[in-house]
């Protein structure tokens, strides 16, 4: 219960409510089809809630409980128009094993139909993923979760899950 509390006020009354979220600078992706895709942008899903998971192929935890937590989210609401999901490899280690084609992989084995990005860092030598730079993340798995408005309401290593279905059962309405 204390997890769930604590998870429904982080969402509902957040720290860092008023921090606008920064357009991806992401230039690598596959879509739900799995074939490479031209970049994703923020601010064509302005009108949606963004759900955002970032990992790494070698993280154990990205696989016990992160894949797992973004297949609950998305199943619940993959038919819902209002929700856009992301998933990025944010990679800020093990560059030859956290690589593109590992985005593939992953998409199938979790049975995720979303956009996956890689990102590796900027052109100019930083070998920390633009997004971890862009929104102060801490490593992986970690979620993101940006309203319509383009505020950043989450953002956290640790997600409950059954704390946050609730939080966005109740947006839908």
């Amino acid at each position: 219960m204390h997890l769930i509390k604590n998870l429904t006020v982080q969402l509902t009354k957040p720290m860092s409510a008023s921090i606008s979220a920064t357009e991806f600078r992401i230039v690598n992706w596959i879509g739900p089809d799995g074939n490479k895709h031209e970049e994703y942008r923020l601010a064509d899903y302005e009108s949606h809630f963004k759900i955002i998971f970032c990992f790494q192929h070698w993280c154990p935890g990205c696989h016990s409980a992160g894949f797992p937590n973004l297949q609950k989210l998305y199943d619940t609401f993959k038919n819902d128009q209002k929700f856009m999901f992301f998933a990025i490899q944010t990679v800020f280690e093990g560059h030859k094993v956290n690589s593109f084609d590992k985005l593939r992989e992953n998409q199938l084995k979790y049975k995720l139909p979303i956009p996956f990005g890689q990102d590796e860092g900027t052109a100019s030598g930083h070998e920390l993923s633009t997004l971890m730079q862009d929104y102060k993340t801490r490593g992986t798995p970690w979620f993101l979760f940006i309203d319509e408005n383009n505020k950043v309401l989450f953002s956290d290593f640790h997600i409950n899950i059954d704390a946050a279905l609730i939080f966005l059962k109740s947006r839908k309405s």
